[in-house]
């Protein structure tokens, strides 16, 4: 594990200069067992139990970096894992974000939630949910696809059988919070108030809803300032329209537009043009409807946008 207060960059993560950080874990320090009990600075079970049924173990089977990672599975469901991360300082003013590498196997299911208020480490934790349950394939009936209830509800994307960046962002004095896929916004203004009124951003909750829950977390970073890459470029650089499309994507820019790339909702890529020119309009008439990943890059920085068909 390691815990940084200001740094510059970290295993599969790469940050800009004044990039503020109050941890990263990348499970590497671990030894494969339960978590709980290693580290209960920044993680505890639900009931407050280490070693028991609650406990996700750090596993060898998967990793985004390294060859360890955090394995959140269904033995047991709903009485089986049920594993939170502890928010460094409890932060209840400002922007706080949480990010991780995340890894869901063809058909399996993905779970977290956001706990709002802290419970002494001695006693179960009190449910204090809010900004919704987040689901990844919920039921195991929508392959790639999420789901968000609270108010509004949310739905978003997300690439099976890979791993894939997730960062939450959760603007703490507007009680709302935003979610990005792979540094792609899937939503936000997503309200804090769901079935407790918040009182601060306490912890992560990583549950096995059903014994179909199956996922890896891996390259965790939290604080208040995580930026997503050096080579990324503002969105401001250009623009895309309309969205959503019915044939013709138009692509606005001040300069040529190297490459454009088309990803569906399990990250498959179905249309890819390398214009070189500025201003470029794509042809999406063939694509049938739905979510599309759309990724634009100039020179060596790129930026993705969510379109829809």
């Amino acid at each position: 594990m390691k815990k940084l207060y200001i740094i510059a960059a970290a295993v599969a993560f790469t940050f800009s200069v004044n990039a503020q950080v109050d941890l990263s874990i990348d499970f590497e320090d671990y030894a494969p067992a339960p978590i709980s009990g290693q580290d209960p600075t920044n993680w505890r079970t639900w009931s407050g139990t280490t070693g028991g049924a609650e406990d996700a173990p750090v596993s060898t089977a998967m990793a985004a970096s390294g060859s360890q990672s955090l394995e959140i599975n269904g033995i047991g469901a709903p009485s089986g894992i049920d594993q939170l991360f502890l928010v460094p300082g409890a932060p209840s003013t400002g922007t706080y974000m949480i990010q991780w590498n995340m890894f869901i196997p063809a058909g399996n299911e993905g779970y977290f939630n956001m706990q709002g208020e802290l419970t002494p480490s001695s006693d179960p934790w009190n449910q204090h949910l809010n900004g919704g349950n987040v689901y990844f394939n919920k039921d195991g009936v929508a392959p790639g696809a999420g789901e968000v209830d609270g108010t509004p509800g949310q739905t978003f994307t997300y690439p099976e059988d890979e791993w894939f960046k997730v960062r939450c962002v959760y603007d703490i004095n507007a009680g709302s919070w935003s979610l990005f896929i792979n540094d792609v916004e899937m939503f936000s203004g997503q309200e804090f108030t769901f079935n407790d009124p918040f009182v601060k951003l306490a912890a992560l909750d990583f549950y096995a809803v059903t014994s179909n829950n199956l996922s890896y977390i891996d390259d965790l970073v939290a604080g208040p300032d995580v930026t997503l890459g050096t080579n990324d470029f503002s969105t401001d650089t250009f623009s895309v329209y309309p969205n959503p499309v019915q044939n013709v994507l138009n692509i606005k820019s001040a300069t040529n537009i190297d490459s454009v790339v088309v990803y569906d909702i399990l990250g498959k890529i179905v249309l890819q043009e390398n214009p070189a020119k500025v201003s470029p309009s794509i042809d999406m008439s063939s694509l049938t409807s739905g979510a599309y990943l759309v990724k634009v890059t100039i020179g060596n920085a790129s930026k993705t946008v969510k379109v829809l068909k």
